[in-house]
């Protein structure tokens, strides 16, 4: 049994079954046990419930300050990487011999300049418009980059059945001419042990393209980079250039991935306010992240080393959360030797839109609770340490564990406990705790906090104002007003939006409600 490919308990048998299945009730049950004694102890502690949520408070506030200095710190790092010349910089870098190990742990070096890399572009779509596709593929035949230095790979499925395929061989005769190759492979449906998600497609795509171009032309897998990209990513015009340039540079190449930073302005002017809100926080959140390198893994779309690739067998088929997963799996392929470098750059994605503000907000929610179902991580890290105990560092194991169970748990019951619980010793504490001075000052000292907090607010309402592509001519200045008002709504879309569907994604794991990958439509 392969463990690092292990996509839930199911795929074990006997004790390692139980111990996995044991891991996965893990975050859900930390979470629901929180929220239920919290609730529990305002009824019958309410004074000790009363001084949790006031120290809580003053938690969050200092994490709001600091997170808001992570935030500016990223946010002129970003906007450096979009003035940086990256084509110059590339062109000015001199040849790097650069050392490289392989899974046995063996090393080799290799000598390369910028114009030895190519690059390895997998697309994998389903029932997505001819437009998106279009959109995405033309951000990079515009990009400036030669094109003779990309593989492109558009990977269809099999049940998007005729319409998918016809859209793929349209964008290869439109496109196809332009790169060093543009492969269209055709995953097949209903693959054993595969769900119907990204991961099987994109893992065939690029098992077709080692079969098809790489292997039969002998190209050198160590100067390969993979983006893999959602079909809805527009690259901004120097993607390639930073990508390569972090590449040569970078302190172990070959052990690490690369993650730009996503923007969703691809339809931000058209999408609803809360899908608005709900998106630039995201980004935010991925911003941030971007600073706190020892807490960043791979997100959406991002790129990685073909070897690496090669090495643990591509991505896994069984995974919805393919894009964090794929990190995770290298991390414990390479015993903790592998890393995200930060580019600082960004990629354009789609806010999430349907025909209707009720589709829309069905349609978040199943994108969030997606997003969430990354708490799957959490088993597999723990099984996967536990049956490597001896090989792993364990520091650095340990320390990645417990900011994976942190940030799922907090993404669950933080908003849940300012929002909601904090009310409950006023609530259900009865006379003896409303007789109290506490209960008059709570939702004084609560309220003030939180206003203090409220800067994290202003702040995001300012950089996501700077950050607003320009203004299509059919909106008109009172649009940029809602721009920055939408941020009112904040406090509420962290529930709906936020930790509510990361509740409703770690109970559906700690009842072994498996979810499977549901792909967002894509709105224009």
């Amino acid at each position: 049994m392969d463990y690092l490919k292990i996509g839930q308990a199911g795929e074990l048998k006997g004790r390692d079954r139980k111990i996995y299945r044991a891991f996965e009730m893990l975050p859900g049950i930390l979470s629901w046990t929180t929220l239920i004694g919290l609730t529990v102890l305002s009824y019958f502690q309410p004074v000790f419930v009363a001084f949790f949520i006031i120290a809580f408070d003053v938690y969050w506030l200092l994490l709001v300050l600091f997170l808001g200095i992570h935030l500016l710190v990223s946010y002129y790092r970003m906007k450096n990487g979009l003035s940086a010349d990256w084509r110059s910089l590339c062109e000015n870098l001199p040849v790097r011999a650069i050392r490289i190990k392989d899974g046995s742990g063996q090393t080799v070096e290799k000598e390369m300049i910028w114009t030895d890399i190519l690059h390895l572009v997998i697309f994998p779509f389903s029932f997505e418009d001819y437009e998106v596709i279009s959109q995405s593929l033309k951000a990079i035949t515009a990009c400036g980059y030669p094109l003779n230095k990309i593989i492109l790979v558009l990977g269809a499925e099999e049940r998007a059945g005729a319409d998918g395929l016809e859209r793929a061989e349209r964008a290869r005769k439109e496109f196809g001419p332009l790169f060093r190759n543009f492969l269209v492979t055709v995953h097949p449906d209903g693959r054993e042990g595969e769900i119907k998600g990204k991961g099987p497609n994109q893992a065939w795509a690029a098992k077709e393209a080692k079969a098809r171009i790489i292997d039969p032309e002998g190209i050198d897998q160590d100067k390969i980079l993979v983006s893999v990209f959602d079909i809805d990513t527009v690259i901004y015009k120097d993607y390639f250039y930073c990508l390569t340039h972090r590449f040569l540079t970078a302190e172990e190449p070959h052990r690490s991935s690369y993650q730009p930073i996503p923007v969703y302005h691809n339809n931000l002017w058209q999408a609803p306010f809360f899908a608005r809100v709900a998106a630039s926080s995201n980004t935010f959140w991925q911003m941030m992240q971007q600073i706190r390198q020892e807490k960043l893994a791979t997100y959406s779309s991002h790129a990685m080393t073909w070897r690496t690739l090669n090495d643990i067998g591509f991505w896994s088929t069984s995974m919805v959360s393919e894009d964090s997963r794929i990190f995770w799996h290298s991390f414990c392929y390479y015993n903790g030797d592998y890393r995200v470098v930060p580019l600082h750059y960004p990629v354009s994605m789609d806010v999430c839109m349907d025909e209707t503000m009720f589709e829309s907000a069905r349609n978040l929610y199943k994108q969030q609770r997606r997003w969430g179902w990354g708490v799957e991580n959490v088993p597999y890290l723990l099984f996967n340490a536990l049956k490597n105990w001896e090989k792993i560092p364990k520091g650095k194991f340990l320390s990645r564990i417990f900011v994976q169970v942190y940030g799922f748990h907090s993404w669950a019951t933080n908003a849940l406990i300012i929002g909601v619980i904090g009310w409950l010793p006023m609530l259900l504490g009865g006379d003896r705790f409303n007789a109290t001075v506490l209960s008059t000052n709570l939702p004084v000292v609560t309220r003030t906090l939180m206003m203090i907090a409220m800067s994290g607010l202003i702040l995001s309402a300012i950089i996501s104002t700077l950050l607003l592509p320009p203004r299509p001519k059919n909106y008109g200045a009172v649009r940029n007003a809602v721009m920055v008002l939408q941020w009112l709504i904040l406090p509420i879309s962290i529930i709906i939006f936020g930790a509510i569907p990361g509740l409703d994604a770690q109970t559906r794991l700690m009842f072994g409600k498996y979810l499977g990958f549901w792909v967002t439509p894509k709105r224009r």
